[in-house]
């Protein structure tokens, strides 16, 4: 009985030592896994930002050296020469930049595509490349594309070149038409943001004061004039001014109009006006318009597809009244040696962007 009782108690006393072991590993466990304070350095993570989240935020970057970027804002400096990358993110992408590098087909700009980041790239950039460079996210619905307004990201890139304070221009004179209520803008832009910029009349010699309402300054269009009249007609230039350094930019042309936008206003006239069989005859079609509006012309006539004729198309700018200049648009029909088939109506089609105009003229023969 005694034997027992001692195997019992011996057994109670092994269970009851198993589970304190185990107690005490499990707190050991513990223990090993607690963060002790000053023996593990924490990293903080912050939220990772969508693209569009934040408005205004650009995604347009730059790519720097070994492959760093900065996030560009509205406006960026730097210098010409090496080569200049810009990175827009999404695997759809759309650019623009100063229109001559498309005008004259630069090789030196090239974009390239990829799954997560387009990229342009401009080599050895100059100051004429100065101006803004834009990327959007293009939307696609079915054969259907078009720019995503809330991620399109614009900067104005200035190649700051102190040989070259004005942007170059491959024109030497340029004409700046004013028009009554409507804003004019003699752009002398510069590659600094920081230079000083005026503008001068050349006949009488003087400073135009700017005043921050009817004449003001933009380093990225030039000299606005809000309300322009006839007498801001002139010649006029910019003087810009940096660091000890002044240059003077090309000279401007500034000329009045007042012509009324619409379809073109079209006149047709023959020549000799009396017509006989073997007789040359010109046919003109005449157009009174705006000084940047084109014109383009077509004809119907009698003899069409059945014998040669001769057209020429021309056009100069004209002043009309004191302080009004207009656009002379002509296309002159010529048949020579005129035979029975020329003889008919004579149909001048002028066509502008606010539309198209027909006139006609019946020829008959004299004899």
């Amino acid at each position: 009985m005694k034997l027992w009782i001692m195997l019992s108690l011996g057994m109670l006393c092994l269970e009851l030592q198993n589970g304190s072991c185990q107690q005490l590993k499990k707190r050991k466990d513990i223990g090993d896994n607690r963060i002790r304070p000053g023996s593990k350095r924490v990293k903080l993570r912050y939220p990772i930002v969508k693209e569009g989240a934040v408005k205004g935020q650009s995604l347009l970057t730059q790519v720097l050296d070994k492959g760093r970027l900065i996030r560009l804002g509205q406006t960026t400096t730097t210098n010409p020469g090496k080569p200049f990358e810009l990175r827009c993110k999404g695997n759809a992408i759309g650019w623009s930049y100063p229109t001559y590098l498309d005008t004259y087909n630069d090789s030196r700009l090239s974009i390239k595509h990829s799954d997560k980041y387009s990229q342009l790239t401009l080599i050895s950039p100059s100051a004429a490349d100065t101006g803004a460079y834009s990327c959007w996210v293009i939307l696609c619905d079915g054969t259907e594309c078009d720019r995503d307004q809330d991620r399109t990201y614009v900067s104005y890139i200035y190649f700051t070149d102190n040989d070259n304070l004005f942007v170059p221009s491959a024109i030497h004179f340029e004409i700046v038409y004013l028009r009554p209520n409507q804003p004019a803008v003699v752009p002398c832009r510069v590659t600094n943001p920081r230079a000083k910029v005026s503008l001068h009349r050349e006949v009488p010699p003087e400073e135009i004061e700017t005043n921050n309402t009817l004449v003001t300054y933009d380093p990225t269009k030039g000299f606005v004039l809000q309300n322009p009249s006839k007498k801001h007609q002139g010649v006029f230039y910019c003087k810009a001014e940096t660091s000890g350094t002044s240059q003077i930019s090309t000279k401007y042309q500034l000329l009045y109009v007042e012509v009324p936008k619409g379809p073109p206003y079209v006149s047709l006239k023959v020549s000799p006006e009396f017509v006989r069989g073997g007789d040359n005859i010109n046919v003109t079609c005449a157009v009174l318009g705006e000084p940047e509006e084109d014109v383009n012309f077509s004809w119907i006539y009698p003899g069409q597809d059945q014998r040669p004729v001769h057209t020429h198309t021309s056009w100069r700018l004209v002043k009309r009244g004191t302080g009004h200049t207009t656009r002379m648009s002509k296309s002159i029909l010529t048949i020579e040696d005129m035979e029975t088939i020329d003889f008919g109506k004579y149909i001048c089609k002028a066509k502008n962007s606010h539309g198209e105009t027909i006139v006609v003229t019946n020829i008959i023969s004299k004899n």
